[in-house]
């Protein structure tokens, strides 16, 4: 009888994979230039899973390169998916709007598709991006899961990530971050850096602060729940005298003080360097 159990067991098991659907898989490159103007504003929505990069240049135009993945148990299926996954443009008076859109909206699929199948909602798929923008140019950046990158843009920028993998390379202006989850590296690269503020929270994982020696700040690190601060930067001083630095908290001021840094992690790690070359 245990035998005869088993064997059945395994017959079972045989048929329910072999009626599992083999996924397809398929790539796709959508791409968009547009002129903008010195000073605008950008503003991108990233997918629920993707990644994105920003790139300052001399051009005064938004260059975006947006690669699309998707999957499913068919062509047809495909088909129907990559006519309802890409982005949009929302174009004003010195501000443009790069909207992800995908099965996740459900208002946007009544839009677009009235009868799009419900067995396809829950298909995945990721968009990637890569944005070129003029060099001073505001940011406004909302992402899901998925790497982060920006490099070589002065301006404003506020960001909301969910989870990721991030790299911010300052050049001047100010930042506001909030991330859920992951690991954040921000590097200040020189001591003349033209920002105004930075104020950085991560609820969990690790952050590196890479800064320059001779930088003029007041730092704020916290580490509000859990985890400590790994301090590598020799130019702190106590802003209050008496006040002692500590696994979890450094209140400190470097050179002449003035511009305002203030970084938090909830749950994890904070590392603090020294003139190192970003990788």
């Amino acid at each position: 009888a245990f035998y005869l159990v088993l064997f059945s067991f395994c017959v079972l098991g045989t048929a329910a994979i072999a009626q599992s659907p083999q996924m397809l898989k398929r790539t796709t490159t959508k791409s968009d230039r547009l002129d903008f103007g010195v000073g605008g504003t950008v503003a991108v929505v990233g997918a629920p899973k993707g990644s994105i990069r920003i790139e300052g240049w001399s051009n005064r135009e938004i260059e975006i390169t947006a690669e699309i993945g998707i999957e499913g148990a068919s062509e047809a299926d495909l088909d129907r998916l990559s006519k309802v996954i890409g982005f949009s443009l929302e174009e004003s008076a010195g501000r443009t709007g790069i909207i992800s859109v995908g099965t996740n909206d459900k208002k946007y699929l009544k839009r677009v598709d009235k009868s799009f199948p419900k067995a396809l909602l829950n298909n995945p798929y990721r968009i990637d991006y890569v944005i070129k923008v003029p060099r001073y140019t505001d940011l406004q950046i909302d992402g899901g899961v998925g790497d982060l990158a920006i490099t070589g843009v002065e301006g404003a920028m506020k960001i909301n990530y969910l989870d990721t993998h991030a790299r911010l390379d300052l050049v001047g202006g100010g930042l506001i971050a909030v991330f859920g989850k992951g690991d954040v590296e921000i590097n200040v690269p020189t001591r003349s850096w033209r920002g105004r503020f930075a104020d950085v929270q991560l609820a969990s994982g690790s952050m590196l602060l890479n800064l320059p020696t001779g930088l003029n700040a007041d730092l704020d690190a916290t580490i509000l729940r859990t985890g400590k601060i790994e301090n590598g930067f020799t130019e702190f001083k106590p802003r209050v005298r008496k006040q002692e630095f500590t696994d979890t908290s450094i209140v400190a001021k470097s050179g002449t003080g003035g511009i305002s840094l203030k970084f938090s992690v909830g749950d994890g790690t904070m590392k603090i360097v020294q003139d190192r070359k970003p990788s």
